[in-house]
C-alpha cells in the first residue's frame, strides 16, 4: 500500500522544525493512524511501544528509533 505523497520523516527535518529545542525531536507529524500490516504509525513510522516509551527514552535510544524509522520508510515507499 503506498503512502500519500509527502516529504519523508527524517531526523534532519524534525531538528529543523524544532529549532533550538534541546534533545532529540519527536518524529510525530500528527498523522496518527496505525498500519495493520507494518504495525507502525502511518505518520511517524513508530511502533506503539516506541510511541508510548518516547518521553522516557534517553536521547541515545531515541536516535536508534530514528534510524529504525528511516529504514521503515524506505521499505514502505520502495516499489
Amino acid at each position: 500500500m503506498s503512502q500519500p505523497s509527502r516529504p519523508p520523516v527524517t531526523l534532519y527535518a524534525a531538528r529543523a522544525k524544532a529549532g533550538i529545542a534541546p534533545g532529540v525531536p519527536s518524529p510525530c507529524i500528527s498523522v496518527c493512524e496505525m498500519d495493520e500490516s507494518t504495525k507502525s504509525c502511518k505518520g511517524c513510522f513508530r511502533t506503539l511501544a516506541e510511541i508510548s516509551q518516547w518521553s522516557r527514552m534517553a536521547d541515545a535510544d531515541k536516535l536508534v528509533v530514528w534510524q529504525q524509522i528511516e529504514a521503515r520508510q524506505v521499505q514502505v515507499v520502495a516499489p
